[in-house]
């Protein structure tokens, strides 16, 4: 999944720097695209997502594909609902969760959610475009009905417009 939300942002990026920006190797990668591309995510033999593809295994599949594993209270980034930018978009009604990815020193403490690879908090910490999206995918997988709906239409919005 992060592969394909980074490839929604930097289109057709090489292996190298996509390896570089999610913080593994580029052999992980290059099996990930060879996935989505076999899945119909991205186009064959290459490397452009199919939104609409893409859209639809996040909402339909990704929670049962991904299921959540939440842990204790730590610090960490705010994922789900917590995060600041999906928390206004929530808005009253419902109780958000303080759900957080475990990180040393994070800005955030709540029950943490094993994050979806090992690197997200150095990625998020980097790219906040890429954090919201994740934090958007979060919040589909453990998040009420009317939070995922919300969640999907906001992450349909940020695929769509590529965060501009």
């Amino acid at each position: 999944m992060a592969v394909a939300l980074r490839l929604v942002l930097v289109p057709e990026d090489r292996y190298e720097p996509l390896a570089l920006a999610l913080a593994t190797s580029t052999s992980a990668v290059h099996r990930s695209v060879a996935r989505l591309q076999h899945a119909g995510i991205c186009g064959a033999g290459s490397r452009t997502v199919l939104d609409s593809s893409l859209h639809e295994f996040l909402v339909y599949g990704a929670r049962y594909a991904f299921p959540a594993v939440h842990g204790p209270e730590r610090t960490g980034l705010p994922t789900a609902g917590a995060h600041p930018e999906i928390a206004t978009v929530f808005g009253d009604g419902e109780p958000i969760r303080s759900l957080v990815w475990p990180m040393e020193g994070g800005p955030a403490r709540g029950e943490t959610l094993v994050p979806l690879f090992n690197g997200v908090t150095k990625v998020a910490a980097r790219d906040g475009r890429l954090h919201k999206m994740l934090a958007c995918v979060d919040a589909i997988r453990v998040g009420s009905t009317r939070q995922r709906g919300t969640a999907s239409e906001l992450l349909q919005h940020l695929i769509a417009t590529r965060l501009q």
